[in-house]
């Protein structure tokens, strides 16, 4: 029987596209490329992600390579302002809500930076949305706080020692596949978030985790 169920925050709790960011902004596939592994698909942003680098630092690095492929415009632009991306999703929170209500645990695993799972707390405490990103979990760890990303599995084990859960009380939904395959390798049950929260609750109708 399943008595937790453990969120991605970035692709599921909150939206986080950023191919579809760069598209809207350069429609050009050589820039939207380049500039994705400039930055996105950088190592500074897996350092950023581990909490083992700071932003100032990993900007500075960022954009020192960009000058190299004479892309510093577009990735200061990108570095800017990507963070407008981070928008919460409605639904997914009043799904959090339902599970709270049936009597679940629910926990965040993440890989997110400092400055950024800051900022999602900053807009829970001024109430900007509707019960917020964050308020209603039962706890959480996240990769900038234990310096190490998914889908390494001390990760997963991290969150287990520090609410001592049972890998096999629990469902971990990501949006990305090895995350999910690393959770199952432990022991979790492990949903992959493809599309809309209703594809999500059948899949969690699946694993007898009723919602309604």
């Amino acid at each position: 029987m399943y008595k937790n169920i453990i969120f991605d925050l970035g692709g599921v709790m909150v939206d986080f596209d950023p191919k579809t960011y760069l598209v809207d902004r350069f429609c050009n596939a050589e820039v939207e490329e380049q500039v994705s592994q400039l930055t996105f698909e950088s190592e500074e942003w897996k350092l950023l992600d581990a909490g083992l680098i700071t932003r100032s630092e990993a900007n500075l690095r960022m954009l020192a390579r960009a000058k190299e492929y004479g892309r510093a415009f577009e990735v200061q632009g990108v570095l800017d302002d990507w963070m407008h991306i981070l928008r919460p999703r409605r639904r997914m929170q009043e799904l959090v809500r339902k599970l709270k209500s049936r009597g679940y645990c629910v926990y965040y695993l993440s890989n997110i930076p400092e400055d950024v799972l800051d900022f999602l707390t900053e807009r829970d405490l001024k109430g900007l949305f509707d019960g917020g990103v964050l308020d209603r979990f039962d706890g959480g760890v996240a990769s900038c706080e234990v310096h190490i990303n998914k889908p390494d599995p001390r990760i997963y084990q991290a969150l287990l020692d520090k609410y001592s859960l049972r890998a096999s009380e629990c469902v971990f939904i990501d949006d990305n596949l090895a995350n999910v395959q690393a959770a199952f390798a432990l022991g979790f049950a492990g949903i992959q978030m493809k599309d809309s929260v209703g594809t999500l609750v059948r899949s969690l109708a699946t694993c007898s985790v009723a919602i309604h």
